[in-house]
């Protein structure tokens, strides 16, 4: 009997790992929200790298997390090393392109609790009534063990 039980619960671990492996290789996580600002008030604080410490929930997590910058103070080439508690890790993200009031695109290095290279993007998207359409995205490659916990973890919401 207890074999029989060992060779079911071995077939399940396969069939779950087997299944894990026809899982996409990438992966894509995005958030709406409508803000009551144009896109001109709103770009100047999401490509400067120093003003997401005003706004961003990373910091709100860890409000003493460091963080040092680099390259120019905003646009192309803008860069923060950051260090924080376990919820945010440590990594660096990098301004990569930008279109004026319209799309801010970033590299994010995570280098604690999982390493990670993935892009971030802020799309903006003017309503027509004075409002905004902000639409933060994250996307990258999934790896294998990402795959597997998919299937555990609702990583959408994490």
């Amino acid at each position: 009997m207890l074999s029989l039980i060992l060779i079911v619960a071995g077939l399940a671990v396969v069939a779950v790992l087997g299944y894990a492996a026809t899982r996409p290789d990438t992966f894509r996580v995005e958030r709406t929200a409508r803000i009551a600002a144009t896109p001109e008030q709103i770009y100047p604080w999401i490509e400067d790298l120093r003003a997401n410490e005003r706004w961003s929930p990373y910091y709100r997590k860890d409000p003493a997390m460091r963080s040092v910058y680099g390259g120019p103070t905003r646009g192309v080439g803008a860069s923060v090393e950051f260090e924080g508690n376990r919820e945010v890790g440590s990594g660096r993200v990098t301004i990569t392109g930008s279109t004026p009031h319209r799309l801010v695109r970033m590299r994010l290095q995570m280098f604690k609790p999982i390493k990670g290279d993935n892009v971030v993007e802020y799309v903006l998207e003017p309503t027509g009534t004075g409002a905004t359409e902000v639409t933060w995205a994250l996307n990258g490659r999934q790896p294998y063990l990402g795959k597997v916990m998919s299937l555990v973890f609702d990583m959408d919401e994490m």
